[in-house]
């Protein structure tokens, strides 16, 4: 099963490294990674989708826990939550296709962000599950190339203000 876990790190050199090092040394495979600053500067927030049995991600969490720029880890997958991620999809199209890849953009609310002779690429952001439908709808005009951002992912707003409560 799929997990999304939520690390906070110190925003300090070799964070990153030591985190993607821990996953690598002990075998546990990432689907996604993404990183950047949280509202606190010296803080950033890591998100990894991993996958693996109860036990596995018990294990993944105590060694996360277990890091020197560790400052909290959470894993989503059992608490509501939010996740988007962004996907930027350069398409082929030949004359008279324009027009019906424009709808299919519509349809799953993306843009077109650029367009030349040969290519169309769209911007697409949603949960995981809504980039791929749209990898699917649009494969047949051939995908010329494809980058996804990776999940980043949140507690629902009244979890969030609970935690803020209990941190008070």
């Amino acid at each position: 099963m799929k997990h999304v876990i939520s690390i906070h790190v110190a925003n300090t050199f070799g964070a990153f490294d030591r985190v993607a090092t821990m996953f690598s040394a002990k075998g546990f495979n990432i689907h996604s990674i993404s990183i950047g600053e949280t509202e606190i500067r010296e803080v950033s927030r890591m998100t990894i989708v991993t996958s693996g049995d109860d036990q596995l991600i018990d294990q993944i969490v105590k060694q996360l826990h277990r890091l020197i720029d560790t400052i909290k880890v959470v894993d989503l997958t059992d608490h509501e939550h939010v996740e988007r991620e962004l996907a930027l999809i350069a398409v082929n199209y030949q004359k008279g296709q324009l027009e019906e890849i424009k709808n299919i953009s519509d349809i799953f609310r993306g843009f077109i962000v650029d367009i030349n002779n040969k290519t169309v690429t769209l911007e697409i952001t949603g949960p995981p599950a809504k980039i791929n439908a749209a990898v699917n709808v649009l494969a047949p005009f051939g995908i010329k190339e494809m980058a996804r951002s990776g999940t980043v992912a949140l507690k629902r707003g009244e979890q969030l203000a609970a935690q803020k409560k209990e941190v008070a």
